[in-house]
């Protein structure tokens, strides 16, 4: 299978770089697997698509402001693990300025490059912790074409976000707010979204991408809320690796467990866990459209993106949504 099967091609404009002001005004691209067809509504109705047993399954992780600049803003970090408070493995531009002994001053803190890993990364050894509420930027994606507002801090951040660690959003939840939560039967899972989620797929065949790794976990309360439900629907991608993961693991069932996942779901696989998901609409050729494509099939997720360009949806982490049923 080619990584071109999974293009499109998309307006710019659709594209959306600003939330809506409110959260659950996005509209809601109604995928039917069972009758093959879509429905246009509206976010704000997703209750009237939950059924008797049903357990909707989110990832409370928080996004932490993961990017910070130089004094001399000639040169940027952004952390994607720390290892202790004072040492982090990085990811770090321009490369030429962080060899091995170079120092980065963020604030007071002053960094030193102690080891450059194959892949590029570096670790930091700083002399004292970085001042994260002042110098830290939420690390939005590329494609938004801006720099991280102060009112992104909590918009870009679900009303559920608990567990601190993420780089990135588990954007399908950021459509629901507190009364839309609470009518629905749920539970909690954690995936620390790392960047590798916006990172295309450079392979030409899928079988020869090498899938990012994140932490997870799953809490004994969800796990035996999971094993009562009669469907589980997962709230986004991130909530879907997690527990694809654990049944993969444990021949179908959901247990209690943490660790970390690499696993790469496109067409072909066997899913064990999940009923139906909620997401939003992703970046052509990337694991995500993949991902969904395995769950509804690629033909038909390839229509269903067609007519939200047609309707003119809007576009990847700020954007509009997709329920597949």
């Amino acid at each position: 299978m080619l990584t071109s099967d999974f293009d499109y091609h998309l307006p710019p404009e659709l594209i959306a770089s600003e939330p809506l002001p409110d959260r659950s005004a996005s509209r809601m691209l109604v995928v039917n697997r069972e009758t093959g067809t879509l429905e246009h509504r509206s976010f704000a109705e997703l209750p009237q698509f939950v059924r008797p047993g049903d357990l909707w399954v989110m990832n409370n992780t928080r996004v932490v402001p993961a990017r910070f600049f130089s004094n001399d803003g000639s040169r940027e970090v952004l952390r994607l693990e720390p290892l202790t408070s004072t040492r982090w493995r990085c990811m770090v531009k321009p490369g030429k300025k962080f060899r091995l002994g170079h120092t980065v001053q963020i604030g007071e803190a002053t960094g030193t490059v102690e080891n450059i890993l194959e892949n590029g990364e570096r670790i930091l050894q700083w002399d004292r912790e970085v001042d994260e509420a002042t110098h830290g930027h939420l690390a939005l994606p590329h494609y938004m074409g801006r720099d991280d507002q102060p009112a992104d801090r909590e918009r870009y951040q679900t009303v559920f976000a608990q567990a601190a660690g993420a780089i990135a959003a588990p954007t399908a939840g950021l459509h629901f707010t507190p009364e839309i939560l609470e009518k629905l039967p749920h539970a909690f899972v954690t995936l620390h979204v790392g960047v590798g989620t916006f990172q295309p797929v450079k392979a030409e065949k899928l079988e020869d991408h090498i899938m990012h790794s994140e932490n997870y976990e799953v809490c004994t309360e969800t796990a035996t809320a999971i094993q009562a439900a009669k469907r589980v629907v997962a709230v986004g991608t991130t909530a879907m690796r997690t527990l694809e993961t654990v049944a993969r693991d444990h021949d179908g069932h959901i247990v209690a467990q943490k660790g970390s996942t690499d696993i790469f779901i496109y067409p072909g696989y066997p899913f064990r866990a999940v009923g139906a998901m909620l997401t939003n609409f992703h970046l052509p050729k990337s694991t995500l459209i993949m991902l969904v494509s395995a769950f509804a099939g690629k033909e038909f997720i390839l229509r269903a993106y067609e007519e939200a360009i047609r309707e003119r949806y809007r576009f990847f982490s700020y954007g509009d949504c997709m329920l597949i049923l």
